[in-house]
């Protein structure tokens, strides 16, 4: 099939998500896939997308992007310092009037909210460089929305898992988890689902909305860890109070373990239409159990 004719996708950030997304957007779209990094190249065309070389850290090299897409999925991350989206800022600068764009937020932005669980009217309230940043992109996009007229979608993304993105080296290491009463509540989703997420917002997605891209499961932290744990066969990481954990885990590791939230999905569900594959971890690990013990 030829694909001159077909309208055409600009994806920022092609990274394992966006190689997901990449199979569900040929048979309808021509793909362009963003990377700074030149050889990169080979694995991007082999995907089936068209490789342009652009960098969102140097504003000179993103004019040519300005016109070649009417639709942009947007999964690059911010710089890693910081209390502004450098790169976000230099990509709203450049992108053209009446665009459609699909945002890859975090659900960090809302920080700790004890455990509540609540939907996508809730404020942010973010608690780290890292989550300032996003809710610094998401102010960004809005306003170039509001200027110019664009159909923005931000997903609100949390804790992405798949058979190939399972916390197995922190079981072998045996790094703990905290206790059952100290313990918080995180979100998931599986790769495969936040690519079937963005293809959604990108066809159905109301303009300037924002959508939890979350499935259905309901876990503690070290539950999700004993449930991964128990599938692959290792030990259960050790349980220890958060005083004496602090000392055995990576700062950023620390601050996942110290914001607890639960949040709904209607919205994903009933305004795009959305059926999840795997509608929580279990059902990955159920599948993954039963390969592993079938080569095994």
């Amino acid at each position: 099939m030829k694909k001159l004719g077909l309208p055409r996708v600009l994806i920022l950030g092609c990274g394992d998500v966006g190689l997901r997304l990449v199979p569900l957007l040929l048979p309808r779209y021509r793909v362009l896939a963003v990377t700074s990094n030149p050889e990169r190249r080979v694995e991007l065309r082999a995907a089936g997308a068209i490789p342009i070389v652009a960098d969102l850290d140097q504003p000179l090299t993103l004019g040519r992007l300005a016109r070649l897409a009417p639709t942009i999925v947007h999964l690059a991350p911010p710089q890693s310092d910081g209390r502004i989206d450098r790169r976000t800022r230099n990509l709203a600068a450049i992108l053209p009037e009446g665009a459609r764009l699909v945002y890859i937020s975090t659900t960090g932005v809302y920080g700790d909210c004890a455990g509540a669980s609540f939907d996508e009217t809730r404020r942010v309230n973010p608690q780290n460089a890292r989550a300032v940043r996003r809710v610094d992109a998401e102010t960004v996009l809005r306003a170039w929305a509001r200027r110019r007229h664009g159909k923005l979608s931000i997903l609100r993304v949390p804790g992405i898992y798949a058979a190939d993105r399972l916390p197995l080296e922190r079981l072998h290491k045996g790094l703990p988890a905290l206790v059952a009463q100290e313990d918080v509540h995180t979100n998931h989703i599986h790769a495969d689902d936040l690519a079937r997420i963005c293809l959604a917002a990108m066809r159905l997605g109301a303009p300037n909305r924002v959508y939890h891209a979350v499935d259905d499961t309901d876990l503690k932290m070290g539950d999700y860890f004993d449930a991964v744990a128990d599938a692959a066969g290792l030990s259960r990481p050790p349980r220890l109070p958060r005083s004496e954990l602090e000392r055995s885990v990576s700062p950023m590791m620390l601050s996942f373990m110290s914001e607890s939230r639960r949040l709904h999905n209607a919205r994903i569900k009933e305004e795009l239409g959305v059926r999840l594959r795997y509608p929580d971890v279990q059902s990955l690990l159920a599948r993954w159990q039963e390969q592993r013990l079938t080569k095994g």
